[in-house]
Order: structure tokens, then sequence, then C-alpha cells
């Protein structure tokens, strides 16, 4: 048998004629199972109709026999086209209407992990052959420029019709937008409320987000004017909440679940993220540690009636990797495997949701 990283490394010789991009950085490996068998694998084209798929089949066994052995057996190839989820708004006005889903990312309080989740979330995302956006409303205290190596990134405005576009940064797919790339990372930002909120409102209708499967808005902890901005100006398909197992956190979450779920806002939450749910060291691969306690987002979850996405470890290769600006996401380690996973559950949620639910709409609040 062969791991998965020797399959992956195989198929990155594999280039599609048309894009001219391996297979792997095209995100079209989607499925890897290598048994005493065989190798079957699952690949994911952007377009059911891609004339290449027959081609690109047969260069796989070939690329694979000739890396890995001839005696290698391919015992199967899916193709699964990617699934598109969401429909465009109709409405010529809507600067947003490039973006077919736009998914809040919240947390009841600081420290869950929350902006890592959503950039994690976001790769594993764009590694599924989706186009993704992050736009990162954690005005006052902003992470995702740190967790990219993007911190000197200062974006470049055009103008277009009198107005001024910003072009968000590209980084690993994704494409980005922060406050943290207009301000000085040394100073703390001291913003009023509205300034705040003017700003957020600013990066999502002048960004040039063009065309998105899913824009992931990282919003700042708690409940919050910029909360209120955000489902003001668009219409949010849904929220994830992230807490860890600590009971501290768990109260605050149920909060943050009650303001998305109350009639006023009434914005879908498609789950909850348990993050920290238990330790895992490197030497000990096989053991977990529930440091935080044990399965207390399952249970809030269970309690709120939402359903838990997915369970991610603490991991210390995750700290290492956010800290370089290489998140876990890019790789196939064991912490990268589960935003995979969750990648997986958050799209088969979002298809449900849009396929039982009225489309969102703005809020309008009284002042």
């Amino acid at each position: 048998m062969f791991t998965k990283d020797q399959v992956l490394n195989a198929l990155k010789k594999v280039i599609h004629p048309e894009k001219g991009k391996d297979i792997v950085a095209l995100g079209m490996v989607s499925e890897i199972v290598s048994e005493a068998g065989g190798i079957s694998l699952t690949i994911t084209p952007e377009k059911s109709n891609d004339p290449f798929i027959s081609s690109i089949k047969s260069t796989i066994v070939r690329t694979l026999k000739e890396t890995l052995g001839q005696d290698v057996v391919v015992s199967n190839i899916e193709v699964k086209p990617k699934e598109i989820v969401g429909k465009l708004s109709e409405k010529p006005n809507d600067p947003l209407r490039g973006i077919r889903n736009i998914i809040a990312i919240s947390s009841g309080k600081g420290g869950v992990g929350k902006t890592t989740v959503a950039v994690n979330l976001a790769i594993a995302l764009v590694r599924k052959n989706y186009s993704v956006g992050l736009l990162d409303a954690d005005v006052f205290g902003p992470s995702v420029p740190i967790m990219l190596d993007a911190e000197k990134y200062r974006p470049e405005v055009k103008r277009v019709n009198d107005t001024d576009i910003i072009i968000p940064l590209t980084k690993y797919g994704v494409r980005v937008l922060s406050t943290g790339f207009f301000v000085d990372p040394a100073e703390a930002v001291v913003w009023r409320g509205p300034m705040a909120s003017g700003f957020l409102k600013q990066l999502m209708v002048q960004g040039d987000w063009g065309e998105l499967d899913f824009l992931l808005v990282d919003l700042p902890p708690g409940t919050s004017d910029i909360h209120l901005t955000l489902v003001q100006e668009t219409a949010v398909t849904g929220a994830i909440i992230v807490t860890t197992p600590q009971e501290v956190a768990l109260a605050d979450a149920i909060k943050g679940i009650a303001m998305f779920k109350s009639e006023k806002i009434n914005v879908p939450v498609l789950g909850l993220v348990e993050n920290m749910s238990w330790f895992t060291p490197a030497e000990l691969p096989d053991n977990k540690y529930f440091i935080f306690g044990k399965e207390g987002g399952k249970k809030l979850a269970e309690k709120a009636g939402v359903p838990l996405l997915g369970q991610i470890p603490l991991i210390q290769s995750i700290c290492e990797s956010s800290d370089r600006g290489e998140p876990v996401a890019l790789g196939n380690s064991v912490a990268g495997e589960a935003f995979m996973s969750l990648a997986d559950v958050v799209i088969e949620k979002i298809n449900l949701r849009n396929k039982e639910l009225r489309p969102t709409i703005k809020v309008k609040l009284n002042k």
C-alpha cells in the first residue's frame, strides 16, 4: 500500500491540458483510498462537461504506474463534478451579486480559535475546487494577515465609474481583505462603532470580489455593531459558531446562536464547530487528552438544536503553522484532514439550507 502523500506527489505530475496546472494544485483530487486491492480516486472537475476528463484519467493511471511501479493497480477513478451551491443575485445594482453564499464565522468569546477555523476552512474549500473569499471583519483585532503571512500587504485601489474599488490579496487561492491591510500592526485601532461599521461596509461593497462560491466573514467575538452591519448590508446565507468545550465558552456560544436565530435577525445557524476538542501530542498521535472537557460542543449543539459540524483537535502544528503563515489545511496532516472533513460537512449543510429554506434577506432594524 502507498500513503496519501505518495499518491498525491505522483498526481502532481498530471497536468490539466487546458489550465496548464497539475490536478492537485487545481483541487481536483478530492479523495484518495489506498488499500491492498489498489488505489481508488475521486476527482472533481470544475465543469461537469470537462472535455479533458477521459485523457486525464488515462494520464493518472499511466503516471501512477510510472512513479510508484508498474505493478500498481488503479482500481477506480470516480468523477464527481463540483456541485454549484447557491444562486447569484439577479439584482444589477447589488455590489455582491457575484457571491453565491455569504457565511458568517462567529464566536461568543475571544480565544476559541475562530479565525484559525475561518482561515483553514477557506483553504479547505479552495482545495475542494470552490472559489472562496475571506473578509476579516474583526476590525479591532485583525489576525488574518498574520495567519497568511501578509502583514505587509497593502491593497491596490482602482477607480471605476467614480468609485474606488479595492483589490483583495489572493493567497493560497483565497481572496482576502482585512482591516489589518490598512493599519500599522503595532498601533491600536481606536474607532467608534459607526467608524468601524462604515469601514466594514466599505470592504464589503468596494472589494473586487469577482464571482465566488463562498465569502467567509470572520466576525469579532461576541455580538456587536459589526454583526448588525453585516446582516443589514447583505443577505447572509448562514452562520457558523465556533467554541471550545469549556463551560465559559459554551455559555457565550449560546448567546451567539440566540442572536442569529432571533426573530429580528433570522439568519440560519448552519451549526457549531468545537475547536480544541482534545489534545494530541505529536509523539503520541493516537492519544486524546480532553483538557478542556469532553463533548461540551456536542451537548450544546443538541441543546440548541443545531448540528455539530466538526471537532478540531488541539495540536501544536495548528498554532505553529498559523504563526508561520502556512495554515495546516494546506497539507494532509491529521489537523489538515480535520478541516477538509469540516469543509465537506459545511458544503452539505449549505446545500441543505439552500434547498429547504427561503433565501435570506437583509435585516431591517428599527433605530
